[in-house]
């Protein structure tokens, strides 16, 4: 299974690189279960070359599991190469998704590692050093995303695209109920015009972005693997995706807990 792995594995960095799409892996590659799903998504960093610097969380929402036809929640690893700085202009070279999700972010400041006792909320949030506004362009290498189904997503590394992080929010962000927290996003085209806003709450998350960071920790410790300190834990978008384009720029407005913007381009 390790060799398929690591083939498929390159198979889909191929794609990310190339900006190519494929119908689905070759059958002799396709994950048969969520097992070998993980175990591809495990063989991406080494494939790449790049080491992991944290996990996001693909469909934390019962819409967005409804619209790519799974379950629950999907992990997914963050690779060094993925992150941008905030402020940035981000390239849409090779991005088919072409939208932008204002997320909740985490930066742990301790580890928080595989055990047989599930996580409770309380001990994931005393592991945190931060939260972050964030945005992810989330992206796929399967031309028909929405039914690539479950274990093929996995293997994909849940659609992981490119993450900028913003400054780390007051420490005050730990006395706010995260789920009633909300979140405005602007786009505006190169022109300067505004063509979308949007708004949207904590509780997309799962219910909260606690919640989420908490079920990530212990999906993961399910898996053997845990959380390090210095990860990023990206939780996923708390609103309805916003279509974009070259030449926009995306600001998105968390109130106490900060502001973002990133540009993008082709």
């Amino acid at each position: 299974m390790q060799g398929n792995a690591h083939d498929a594995a390159r198979m889909l960095w191929r794609c990310r690189q190339s900006g190519t799409a494929i119908e689905a892996l070759p059958a002799e590659l396709r994950p048969r279960d969520t097992t070998m799903a993980h175990a591809i998504q495990a063989a991406l960093p080494d494939v790449a070359g790049h080491p992991v610097v944290g996990w996001k969380i693909a469909a934390t929402s019962a819409a967005g599991q409804a619209h790519i036809q799974v379950d629950g929640p999907l992990p997914g690893r963050i690779l060094e190469s993925f992150v941008q700085p905030v402020g940035a202009t981000l390239s849409l070279a090779g991005n088919r998704m072409r939208v932008v999700e204002p997320e909740f972010a985490f930066r742990m400041g301790a580890p928080l590692p595989p055990r047989t006792a599930p996580y409770a909320s309380d001990d994931v949030l005393a592991a945190v050093a931060s939260l972050h506004p964030a945005f992810e362009l989330p992206d796929s290498r399967f031309a028909d995303f929405a039914r690539a189904g479950k274990a093929q997503l996995i293997a994909d590394d849940a659609c992981c695209g490119r993450f900028a992080f913003g400054p780390a929010a007051p420490a005050t962000w730990r006395t706010l109920d995260l789920a009633a927290h909300r979140v405005q996003a602007t786009v505006c085209g190169a022109d300067g015009r505004v063509r979308c806003t949007r708004e949207g709450e904590g509780r997309a998350l799962l219910g909260d972005p606690l919640t989420a960071l908490t079920w990530l920790a212990n999906e993961l410790s399910s898996l053997g693997l845990g959380l390090r300190a210095g990860d990023w834990a990206s939780c996923g978008t708390c609103m309805v995706p916003l279509q974009i384009q070259p030449g926009d720029r995306v600001l998105a407005d968390y109130g106490t807990l900060g502001r973002i913007e990133v540009g993008l381009s082709e």
